[in-house]
């Protein structure tokens, strides 16, 4: 598949974003019209970088407000396309994207509209340029891909095609499945985006809120697939438009990007893999086409089996191992080689490193997987463009394979094992007598937060390379305002990581989202019980407002003496028809705090009935 980025996704200025291109590795780019009017480049000189990048310049665009005019701007018009003409002769470019009229048009007659693009097919023509007609979602009076493709039938030359757009299509939810009857030498670009599904008008919708292909909820693979079905062959190019993309930095952005169209190409892979299963079921035929684009797959990877475990990295330790061993975790010993310490509760392990950690206050640095095979799910997320983790290892010690997520963590993909241990714990505590509690735990999630212009892109990141399942997003509200949860989870719930846009703050966006509070959770079998053992070790549990414990009675009517208890160890409770869910936190250290819970039933959520009131306790206790 030939991949493809229009210059309006990216911040910058043309230069710095076509470098930007070249090293995520597009083959091609789209010139928005307004990057080439504003740069100092001479188009000659944007054709020679091009060349010496390695980089198509495949469309340029927009051409507006052409059809459907009285003679007079008809005439205006098409002075204004031949001069487009030339200057794309300059470029080295040869197609232009036209829009359907949202302005202009006064005229609503399909012949008319055909007669008017017939003149701009055969300008096109004298100057060696193909025309790529779109049905913009809001046009005035053609806002639908058949009805575009309609007057492409109606025009009859050989110069005048169409351009397909996933968002204006599935915006609109059109049909898809009516892409496989266009003649594909008449499909003569495809663009895609992605995008969250929202109540709005349409124009606003498309731009400030399009995002990168899965990173939203279009059915994209599902687009693709009847794309290439028809027998398209030319680039599949993203179009966004988003306030945040063009504020963040080029180069990361253009990795992100592309990213996102490795991940839409395998998705797409899958969709016509499946949907040929499903007509051989139905038609009793054992045959499977092959199409002329073909879609390249990376390498198979199943979900993580859970967490192996969680660092965090500080400079000065004590009240991360007081915290620790109040909980019940017990100390497994220092590492043989490295400056880092092993805390563990059952299957639960928590990893304290004091390397290179000189000023720090404890965070979250890390977080391990158990996989089926660390070094193939390492190639799959490389081709991901992930960026690679390495760490120094002795000759006798676990090697592992890590990958830095969007917003700096670290993450190790772990050989796992059956029943949960991990070999590399044997590396701690040489000589020491490890005491055994009798308490059982397992992480039960993490929650990181996101600096606010890589939220998307850590969701993409996570899907791609982790193979986890985004949840429907929630909204949280907290006295610096409302907090946007994304849940990213396995389809067993053995692994569920969190992720929360990071409220704007003061300090510097790249570290904003590391001052901002993080948790890692971990799930016991009787909440009650550890609670009253953790009190009795001293451990400071966030205090819940005695409100909170009345409200709670006037919700559930919960057992007086339940109540009772609840309040006098500071526990949250919430229930819904599938089970109970018990939990409780712990006082922050540096940007880590800590939970515990217990599910009954099969709850499956993480009690956000009361992540309001942690957020406000927490907020009160930061203030000076």
């Amino acid at each position: 598949m030939r991949t493809g980025i229009a210059t309006v996704c990216l911040s910058g200025t043309l230069k710095e974003k076509m470098q930007a291109c070249a090293i995520a590795g597009f083959d091609g780019i789209e010139i928005f019209e307004q990057d080439l009017v504003t740069s100092p480049l001479s188009p000659e000189d944007v054709r020679s970088m091009a060349a010496d990048l390695g980089l198509g310049l495949d469309l340029y665009q927009p051409f507006r407000d052409f059809d459907g005019v009285t003679p007079d701007l008809l005439k205006a018009n098409l002075r204004r396309a031949e001069a487009k003409f030339k200057l794309m002769s300059r470029l080295g470019m040869d197609t232009i994207l036209v829009c359907s009229n949202v302005a202009t048009a006064t005229i609503d007659d399909d012949g008319l509209r055909a007669s008017q693009l017939a003149e701009l097919a055969e300008l096109a023509g004298d100057h060696g340029v193909k025309v790529a007609y779109e049905a913009l979602a809001w046009g005035k009076h053609v806002n639908d891909y058949e009805h575009a493709y309609r007057l492409v039938e109606l025009v009859d030359h050989p110069n005048f095609g169409t351009c397909l757009d996933s968002f204006h299509i599935l915006s609109r939810d059109w049909d898809t499945a009516p892409i496989e009857k266009i003649n594909a030498e008449k499909i003569f670009f495809v663009q895609v985006a992605d995008a969250p599904k929202l109540s709005m008008d349409v124009l606003s919708w498309s731009r400030h809120y399009r995002v990168f292909p899965g990173e939203g909820q279009f059915e994209l693979a599902k687009f693709m697939g009847h794309v290439v079905r028809a027998g398209y062959t030319g680039p599949v190019s993203l179009e966004v438009f988003n306030d945040v993309f063009r504020q963040s930095d080029v180069e990361r952005t253009a990795v992100d990007a592309m990213r996102s169209l490795i991940w839409l190409e395998e998705q797409s892979a899958k969709w016509l893999a499946a949907s040929s299963l499903e007509g051989e079921a139905g038609n009793g035929a054992a045959s499977r086409r092959r199409y002329p684009m073909e879609l390249a797959t990376l390498p198979k990877v199943s979900e993580p089996a859970g967490f192996n475990f969680a660092e965090v990295k500080a400079d000065d330790t004590a009240q991360l191992e007081k915290l620790l061993g109040q909980l019940g975790f017990a100390f497994e010993g220092r590492h043989r080689t490295k400056d880092v310490q092993l805390w563990s509760m059952g299957q639960a392990r928590v990893i304290i490193n004091e390397q290179a950690a000189s000023h720090s206050e404890p965070a979250i640095a890390a977080l391990g997987f158990d996989v089926d095979s660390p070094v193939i799910a390492s190639a799959r997320a490389q081709q991901l463009k992930a960026p690679v983790v390495a760490r120094k290892v002795q000759a006798d010690e676990e090697v592992f394979q890590g990958i830095s997520a969007p917003d700096s963590t670290e993450i190790f993909l772990c050989q796992g094992s059956p029943d949960g241990t991990a070999a590399w714990t044997n590396e701690f505590g040489e000589g020491l007598e490890h005491s055994r509690r009798e308490a059982n735990a397992v992480i039960d999630h993490v929650n990181l937060a996101q600096p606010w212009q890589h939220f998307d892109e850590a969701v993409l990141f996570y899907t791609s390379a982790l193979a986890l399942e985004p949840q429907p997003f929630a909204e949280v509200p907290s006295p610096g305002g409302l907090v946007r949860s994304q849940v990213m989870q396995t389809s067993d719930g053995a692994v569920r990581l969190v992720l929360n846009l990071a409220p704007n703050q003061q300090a510097p966006a790249q570290q904003a989202h590391k001052t901002y509070q993080e948790h890692i959770a971990f799930a016991v079998d009787d909440l009650v019980s550890a609670a009253k053992s953790a009190r009795d070790r001293g451990l400071e549990f966030l205090q819940i407002p005695a409100n909170y414990y009345e409200d709670l009675d006037a919700r559930f009517d919960l057992e007086p003496g339940f109540l009772a208890t609840l309040e006098d160890l500071n526990l949250l409770y919430d229930r819904d028809a599938d089970g109970e869910f018990l939990h409780f936190y712990t006082a922050t250290v540096g940007s880590v705090f800590f939970e515990m819970v217990e599910r009954r039933g099969t709850y499956d959520g993480y009690g956000a009935p009361n992540a309001p009131v942690r957020h406000a306790v927490q907020y009160d206790l930061a203030r000076p």
